[in-house]
């Protein structure tokens, strides 16, 4: 069974091989695939692999012997899922695999943001530890973590993994996510309203899904009710956040930075403001990328395709 697999350069740079899958026919891999040569390279093809790129009604259409979508992640918005399902066509994905490697990610950024390592560093490259008097120096000032207040927006399993890291550092945890539910190990913890967790945390994480009701929702408004020394983290979604109302707030101070793993767009436009904002850490989208996280979604893809063969598709994803 042929089973092509459209923009594998993300998960399987050259570290990550494709074995798990090619147990299960014959894989044709190609790095990056654009809209222009879908249908081609799907041709023949019942299994198709994607990861950023579209597949809507019309190249459905143009080919009749497709019969599986296998989306290489969580989020699957960039298939027509109605049309598929019109068409009969499965579509799956991979709905947990990168949990502690993205609430790592949120920590590797806040601890640099506050500590700034790699600054000081780069610091003492430059001589200047050495054309000090003092023992020690510092470029900014350092804080701790311990006694503060972490804030969660979204508490599903990667929100939770957050938190539980957030505990281990001494910080108090507030928690705002669609349904209020008891989870254990966080019976201490604080639940409120969206803008009780974002007035009262020091450091404010995101973890909810982007949907149309909570499009660009971190915006002046609610920027404006953060504490002036709060740091804003995003591994979620890029739409999550009004992007030049937090610039705005960046320039102006109103908080203490941001430290960001997505963007509205990947990669960013040139005239995206938060590339040039004060106080904000960027990183390239990489908080789910780690070796492990990857091999992970490697197998469980691998999974989907036998279960599929076999006549009992899972992680099977519904319309509407």
């Amino acid at each position: 069974m042929k089973i092509v697999v459209l923009d594998g350069h993300t998960l399987n740079p050259g570290d990550n091989p494709w074995s798990p899958v090619e147990a299960h026919g014959d894989v044709v891999t190609y790095d990056r695939t654009s809209a222009e040569q879908t249908v081609a390279r799907c041709e023949s093809a019942p299994i198709v692999l994607t990861n950023k790129v579209p597949l809507d009604a019309d190249t459905m259409d143009q080919l009749p012997q497709l019969k599986l979508i296998a989306v290489t992640a969580t989020g699957y918005n960039v298939v027509d899922v109605a049309a598929a399902e019109a068409r009969g066509i499965t579509v799956c994905n991979v709905p947990v695999y990168s949990t502690q490697s993205v609430a790592q990610h949120v920590f590797a950024m806040l601890l640099s943001f506050i500590h700034r390592s790699e600054a000081h560093h780069e610091a003492i490259g430059e001589g200047q530890w050495q054309k000090r008097n003092n023992f020690s120096f510092w470029l900014s000032p350092i804080n701790e973590l311990t006694g503060k207040t972490f804030g969660v927006i979204g508490f599903g399993r990667i929100g939770q993994a957050t938190a539980k890291l957030a505990q281990a550092f001494g910080l108090k945890i507030m928690i705002h996510s669609r349904t209020q539910k008891d989870v254990p190990g966080f019976e201490s913890s604080r639940w409120g309203s969206i803008e009780e967790v974002v007035a009262e945390s020091d450091y404010l994480s995101l973890h909810c899904p982007l949907t149309e009701t909570n499009n660009q929702f971190i915006n002046s408004e609610l920027i404006g009710q953060m504490q002036p020394t709060a740091i804003l983290v995003n591994t979620a979604r890029g739409g999550l956040i009004h992007e030049q109302d937090l610039a705005d707030a960046l320039s102006k101070q109103q908080i203490g930075g941001a430290c960001l793993d997505v963007l509205s767009s990947e990669p960013p436009e040139p005239s995206n403001p938060l590339l040039s904002a004060p106080n904000c850490l960027l990183t390239p989208h990489v908080a789910w990328t780690a070796i492990e996280a990857r091999k992970r979604l490697m197998q469980i893809t691998a999974d989907n395709i036998a279960a599929f063969q076999n006549g009992q598709p899972i992680n099977v994803v519904k319309a509407g």
